[in-house]
């Protein structure tokens, strides 16, 4: 509805074309004709009804009256004609002084319906009635939708009634509906009589239930209201704050007989429906009493899927990537996906072996990866699954980053070919923050993949936990109302309702790329496993449960009764799909051999040989062309493009790169700008996020300059390096670590030819992502057998800052290194370094030098498999004046060094050194100094472990035989519970065949990670370092 400012200017008169303009713009587009136009004259400040929200229903049947007086009420008719003859407007009723002949004919033709002011104002709080009613019904109707299909409980928790809707029938009851009409109605809140019931009223532009007719009776406004929001689905939609999103909603739900299916449809529906529920039919006949997580009490959930891409499918969309909870995921692989029966079936049988590396997992955690044509659009579509952890909701953003490369990689910049489908439980949904998260990169842009379909298969019970006690909110989707996404609750056992609640949500997120949400609600009809017992905690729930009748059998009896299909077709439709399910079990018996690989959710082809194995065991040099170190140096200590003004601190950075440069030395920001620009030269993407990462926390790195006279006007200077470069992204994320770090795992499980990186704020940041390092990073290929190369920089180091900020808690990674630690590797094995490397589970590092971090990344590229990637980074070493690297430490035949041994007056004569101390990252340089200051630099020699895990056995063994008479010390900044102490002392004593103790030099035990005092934390450093020189310090102990 157009709004003018004030009831003056709205009767102001208009020529004939300011009338047809201002109604063009401000109406939906139609093809009307314009009668002549009428223009107001008479004053209109002593008009109270033309004032306030009254004026902007006058508008809208002035505007409907100009386009067509008969499309209006008689009354209003009379009105209009009288006022733009002249009257007044409080007398407009009454028949005007005739202006001519021509008027006062028309006049006298004329006769007033209403002849008071007080008339003329029931009249239009009568109209202003009708649309509040019309409102309440969009705003609040699904408060009283009939969702439940077991007709017990309130969808949204409240049994109530709003007070401004008349309400459905069932929630009421007939007498209940028939008072509630009069209270809301005769006299009652909307204050209208009796016979307004009859009245015919214009409807308001914001409401389609009146279709080709723009005036009903309001007795039959309220029943098409009733039906539109108030049957088996409940619409909420007036938080959108988008006019044409809403209009775009209401002309969906509210046009008269939008919902209508062919018998072709329905019979499809049908042999969905039989195929959803046969196959969990067909396993408890089988294996009763295994864990299979069925989908009985939502079967509709695989048609509704299926409609899902179906309809995506015909708007263009040819890849659908998928993240689901346990329960139904079997059947989804079955009848969504297509995965093979019998490859299913054989997952029942405790005698099939495992064939794969690694521990494997259950099978209603995998995932899969299948492409098939759609039967009904005869299309090309690929389908993934994405497999996930026990962890509800974990695989949230992992599919929405795994969603995003695939937009990327594909040049699918809209999200017109790639989408994303999440399935959610309803006490997940609710509960679970990762949920809010993942809503809040929807619509970042270096986050958004352009709109995803959220299914909830909402059970209205969480394993045991009755959603009173889950959730404060009235139903499990309201996070979803953050980003203005529209939530559409459905009956399950309507399963046309269902259908077109997902043909609505995929059309939505076709037109406006944003988020939707479809709220299956349903049942449980066993516990929360085959094996549970529900009446134990929820008798009468589950005694109702009992008595229902499946939505199989209720919608086949509707069918028959529509004669749309007879029994025999139904029956011979079952038994077709049973056939199919026996074959395939009889085929599933053949199987010997488990295989994980077949159920990989990302293959990458052409990346390893055809039975999964790395092309070579071999690494090239990591080493670059000092030409190509150079270009990349001028780059990053300039700015590429013309009339682009710089931070005048920035230019000092900027000048003192080019200084480092000309001296053929990098720093840290440097070796990174290094290791990036070379990878993109070779064709690798490079993806950086995380908090802060475009400028560094620490305000090192300044990938994105940003223009300081003009806003939004940035450049990325890694992106102006070469002609034919891959595009490098570098993004700050939102503040959020568990959500972030899970997308930028899913971004690297897409393709092996990229390097995706997430940066830590400060490492202890990670462990509100621990989640997705515990149940994806660390264990993804053993359980799954998917190899993922993402690089987690965490920075870390003791800098008397307090506790927090500290330590990135390298005890834990190391923890969880799947190496013994009791065990000596065959050293002499060909490639031993890669064959370390490829049997690992992750790659732990803290380097001391800027030359062997640009080696790491470089090599986590050039490998020829994929292995996560931890980076203690340092803080104060990005500043460091020792802390440069040589280009000759990174030209051709170069490497990364897994340890960096001694290289000092100690190691030329190696028998008179007294003390081996054996350390990691920042402490080295602590340790430097000290020897120096007490000059010890032939007594003490200085060994630093840079690749922590896999453990470098060989290169230690080395440095312990080159000094024969030292005795053996690990020295490290953190306190002795954590750090690297725990990890390094058994597998060094391993080394050495435990022929000699290795003795610890760093702070005591504690609880923190570090103290809050400075001067306490100077002193530890101090006693760990007196420790560590001090060769008569063991002498008690030994």
């Amino acid at each position: 509805m157009f709004h003018l400012r004030t009831c003056a200017s709205k009767l102001r008169p208009l020529t004939a074309s300011q009338t047809v303009k201002t109604f063009s713009q401000n109406r939906p587009a139609a093809a009307r004709t314009l009668g002549q136009t009428r223009c107001y004259t008479a004053p209109v400040a002593a008009e109270p009804f033309l004032s306030g929200t009254s004026s902007n229903y006058v508008e809208e049947m002035y505007y409907a009256w100009l386009e067509n007086p008969k499309s209006v009420h008689k009354s209003w008719d009379i009105f209009f004609r009288n006022t733009n003859a002249g009257a007044p407007p409080g007398t407009a009723y009454q028949s005007p002084l005739p202006l001519s002949m021509g008027a006062l004919s028309a006049a006298a033709r004329a006769q007033p319906l209403v002849g008071t002011q007080t008339n003329v104002d029931k009249l239009v709080e009568d109209h202003l009635a009708v649309q509040s009613l019309i409102r309440a019904y969009q705003i609040r109707g699904h408060h009283v939708a009939q969702l439940d299909p077991l007709g017990i409980l309130d969808a949204d928790l409240d049994s109530s009634v709003p007070a401004d809707i008349v309400s459905s029938t069932d929630k009421l009851g007939l007498a209940g509906f028939q008072e509630r009409l009069q209270v809301l109605t005769v006299g009652g809140f909307y204050g209208l009589d009796e016979s307004d019931l009859d009245k015919v009223f214009q409807l308001p532009t914001t409401t389609f239930i009146g279709g080709q007719e723009s005036a009903l009776p309001l007795r039959e406004i309220i029943r098409r209201l009733e039906n539109a929001y108030c049957q088996h689905i409940g619409v909420e939609f007036m938080f959108i704050n988008d006019l044409e999103q809403c209009q775009w909603i209401r002309r969906k739900f509210e046009t008269p007989g939008v919902m209508q299916f062919t018998n072709e449809e329905k019979r499809t529906l049908l042999a969905r429906l039989v195929r959803s529920t046969r196959f969990e039919e067909f396993l408890q006949r089988k294996w009763s009493s295994e864990k299979r997580f069925g989908l009985e009490g939502c079967e509709v959930l695989i048609p509704a899927l299926k409609t899902i891409i179906d309809k995506s499918s015909e708007n263009g969309v040819d890849q659908v990537i998928m993240g689901m909870p346990h329960r139904g995921r079997l059947n989804v692989l079955a009848n969504v996906i297509r995965k093979e029966l019998e490859q299913i079936f054989c997952q029942f049988d405790s005698k099939l072996e495992a064939a794969d590396e690694g521990s494997g997992d259950v099978k209603y955690h995998l995932g899969m990866y299948h492409r098939r044509i759609n039967r009904v659009t005869d299309r090309n579509i690929t389908l993934s699954l994405v497999a996930n952890p026990s962890h509800l909701e974990a695989a949230d953003p992992v599919v929405m980053g795994k969603t995003k490369a695939e937009q990327f990689y594909c040049g699918d910049t809209e999200g017109k070919k790639v989408m994303a489908i999440l399935l959610h439980g309803d006490a997940a949904f609710a509960g679970q923050g990762i949920v809010y998260e993942t809503f809040h990169l929807s619509d970042l842009p270096s986050y958004t993949t352009h709109g995803t379909v959220h299914v909830v298969v909402n059970n209205q019970i969480g394993f045991t936990t009755d959603p009173r006690m889950a959730r404060s909110s009235p139903y499990p989707t309201d996070v979803a109302r953050v980003v203005n996404a529209p939530i559409f609750h459905v009956n399950s056992d309507d399963p046309e309702a269902v259908m077109y609640v997902c043909k609505v949500a995929a059309e939505w997120r076709n037109t406006f790329h944003k988020d939707v949400v479809v709220d299956l609600v349903c049942y449980r009809r066993n516990g929360h496993n085959e094996m549970d017992e529900p009446m134990f905690t929820q008798p009468l729930m589950y005694k109702q449960i009992r008595k229902q009748k499946p939505v199989l059998q209720k919608y086949a009896e509707l069918l028959v009764a529509q004669g749309v299909v007879n029994q025999p077709e139904y029956e011979e439709e079952i038994s077709k799909y049973d056939k199919i399910c026996e074959e395939a079990f009889a085929r599933s018996k053949d199987e010997k051999i488990l295989h994980i690989k077949h159920w990989l959710d990302s293959p990458w082809p052409g990346f390893f040989t055809l039975d999964g194995q790395p092309r070579s065991m071999t690494c090239p040099s990591t080493g670059l062309e000092e030409e190509v170190l150079t270009h990349i140096g001028s780059v990053a200590s300039s700015v590429p493009v013309e009339n682009f003004t710089i931070h005048g601190g920035l230019s000092r950075i900027l000048k003192t790169r080019g200084e480092l440069v000309k001296n053929r030395t990098v720093d840290w920001a440097l070796a990174e700008y290094m290791a990036f620009g070379s990878l993109l030269k070779e064709g690798i993407h490079i993806r950086l996020s995380g908090q802060d990462v475009e400028r560094g926390t620490f305000s090192h790195r300044h990938h994105v300059l940003h223009d300081q006279n003009v806003d939004k006007k940035t450049c990325i200077p890694m992106n102006h390096l070469w002609p034919n470069q891959a595009p490098y992204t570098v993004c700050n994320s939102s503040l959020s670590e568990y959500g972030v770090l899970g997308f930028e795992l899913g971004f690297a499980m897409a393709s092996p030819n990229a390097l995706v990186l997430w940066e830590a704020q400060f490492g202890d940041f990670h462990n509100t992502a621990q989640c997705i390092i515990d149940q994806f990073i660390c264990p993804g290929q053993a359980k799954w057998v998917r190899q993922n190369g993402i690089v987690l920089l965490l920075p870390h180091g003791m800098e008397g800052m307090g506790p927090e900020h500290s330590s990135a808690r390298p005890e834990r990674f190391l923890q969880m290194c799947n190496d013994d630690p009791d065990v000596l590797p065959n050293l002499q094995e060909d490639n031993f370094d890669i064959s370390q490397l490829y049997d690992c589970n992750w790659v732990v590092v803290n380097c001391s030098t800027p030359g062997n971090f640009f080696h790491v990344l470089r090599r986590q590229i050039l490998l020829p498999f994929r292995k996560p990637l931890i980076v203690f980074t340092p803080k104060s070493l990005l500043r460091h004046p020792e802390a440069r690297t040589s280009f000759d430490e990174m030209l051709p035949g170069t490497h990364f060094q897994r340890v960096i041994p001694e290289d000092g007056p100690a190691a030329q004569n190696p028998e008179n050194v007294k003390r081996l101390l054996f350390c990691t990252g920042k402490v080295y340089y602590d340790l430097t100094r000290e020897r120096k200051a007490r000059d010890m630099v032939e007594q003490v020699a200085i060994t630093r472990i840079e690749q922590l895990s896999p453990f470098p056995f060989d290169l230690l063994l080395q440095e312990v035989q080159k000094y024969p008479n030292a005795d053996l010390a690990w020295c490290q900044e953190e306190h002795k519970n954590q750090g690297y102490y725990d990890y390094v002392k058994p597998r060094l004593r391993t080394t050495i065949n435990r022929a000699k103790p290795v003795w610890y030099a760093g702070r005591d035990p504690a609880a923190a990670p570090a103290t809050g005092n400075k001067k306490t934390h100077l002193t530890e450093l101090q006693r760990l370092l007196d420790t560590a020189f001090d060769l008569d310090a063991f002498k008690n102990f030994s």
